[in-house]
């Protein structure tokens, strides 16, 4: 059975985040322009919007990019989630021009490229902040994603610490070497930490914030 414009979209989203990367990325990899993919680019004007179909070049360029088969493509168009993990992304400068949103709003037209979005998995949880160190970037109440698996921790991330003693602290790194992590809070009332490595049980980079 032939797959469906639907299918075929879901197929490539489905492809970039089997290699850990963004569609614009996947685009990028096969010798495309990094837009190719954007969801922007898979309607055309009209009312309802015309569907646009990626050219056959196209697959069989991240086909050959990926070393993916035909078949085990097809086979994506099936198990892939329906919704992709990712959002419309535009560079904070582009934002005040006109064309990129509608009336309400809402993303629209071209030139949006596409943001990944954390997919669940074990190294990844919530936590609800307490207290008002990191005041005003983080409140009471406010919930921050966390990944353990973000083994990379440099300077000017924010993460959460979790000591020997048992505390466990929403900071942000202002210095790191081999021996020691000096933890800043953004509200000056709070004096930065030095904590020695041997007093840090886990460290993980905070990746989003909802207020």
């Amino acid at each position: 059975m032939p797959l469906s414009h639907a299918q075929i979209w879901k197929a490539i989203d489905a492809l970039a985040r089997r290699k850990g990367i963004s569609v614009s990325a996947l685009a990028l990899r096969a010798g495309l322009d990094a837009t190719s993919f954007n969801r922007s680019k898979r309607f055309g004007p009209g009312k309802p919007p015309r569907p646009r179909w990626p050219s056959t070049e196209s697959l069989t360029r991240i086909l050959h990019a990926t070393d993916l088969s035909l078949g085990d493509f097809a086979a994506l168009a099936q198990d892939a989630p329906e919704t992709p993990a990712t959002a419309p992304m535009l560079g904070l400068a582009r934002a005040g021009e006109d064309g990129f949103f509608d009336d309400a709003g809402l993303p629209t037209g071209d030139g949006w490229e596409q943001t990944e979005l954390p997919r669940p998995k074990e190294t990844l949880f919530s936590l609800r902040i307490d207290g008002d160190s990191m005041v005003p970037l983080y409140r009471e109440g406010d919930r921050v994603l966390v990944d353990r698996d973000a083994i990379q921790v440099r300077r000017g991330d924010r993460v959460v610490v979790r000591t020997v003693s048992g505390e466990t602290l929403a900071k942000e790194v202002a210095a790191i070497t081999a021996g020691s992590v000096t933890l800043a809070s953004v509200n000056p009332a709070f004096e930065d930490r030095v904590l020695s490595r041997l007093d840090i049980v886990w460290m993980g980079r905070i990746l989003w914030v909802s207020q």
